[in-house]
């Protein structure tokens, strides 16, 4: 059974900073992209940040320069480095992870943590 488990979300004031982690367990075949994802009440679900198993990465244009997102293959784990915090990006931040087996694809989501930002 895969399971993500996230963990750093919290209450931060505004220009702070927040680190957020994914630890993917359970996991058949590889681990392709892995990403972040967040929604705030009302709102779609959006891509945040996300980055591919070689390393490559992009990113929402609103947070360039502020998130940074990286992983560990070997703990199959994703983070996300959140500075300079805004009031605005307020929202359930979701892992989402790929995978790669027996010539097909899989998508799975974290439970999702909340982060705080007050101004």
């Amino acid at each position: 059974q895969v399971q993500l488990v996230e963990s750093g979300g919290g209450l931060v004031q505004a220009g702070g900073s927040l680190r957020l982690s994914c630890a993917a367990s359970g996991i058949i075949g590889s681990i392709n992209a892995m990403g972040w994802y967040r929604q705030a009440p009302g709102q779609q679900r959006d891509l945040v940040a996300r980055i591919t198993r070689g390393g490559s990465t992009n990113y929402a244009d609103s947070v360039k320069g502020r998130f940074t997102i990286s992983r560990d293959n070997a703990k199959s784990s994703v983070y996300l480095q959140m500075d300079s915090l805004k009031p605005e990006e307020t929202a359930v931040y979701y892992c989402h992870v790929t995978t790669f087996s027996g010539f097909t694809n899989y998508a799975y989501w974290g439970q999702g943590t909340q982060v705080t930002v007050s101004s």
